[in-house]
């Protein structure tokens, strides 16, 4: 019983994701139709292991994606030291 709902609840989060982005981009969509100068922003991390390997086109886009890798490296940890006691 707590096997499906966990599995439920992780496919109600994807799905959720995936509306997310798709509303993002249609509200992007919108939004460069307003105004004809554009600036696209963006980043990445690469993980491998718990070091972030971080890339992006400015110093802004990289802090961020570098605070989320951060945050998503101690919940790891949180949730691995959790299940090991």
């Amino acid at each position: 019983m707590k096997a499906s709902l966990l599995i439920l609840l992780g496919l109600a989060v994807i799905i959720i994701g995936f509306l997310l982005i798709f509303v993002g981009i249609l509200f992007g969509m919108l939004e460069s139709a307003k105004t004809k100068e554009t600036q696209v922003r963006g980043g990445g991390v690469i993980l491998i292991g718990p070091i972030p390997i971080g890339f992006g086109t400015d110093t802004k886009s990289l802090a961020v994606v570098l605070g989320l890798a951060i945050i998503l490296i101690v919940v790891t940890f949180m949730l691995f030291y959790r299940w090991a006691s």
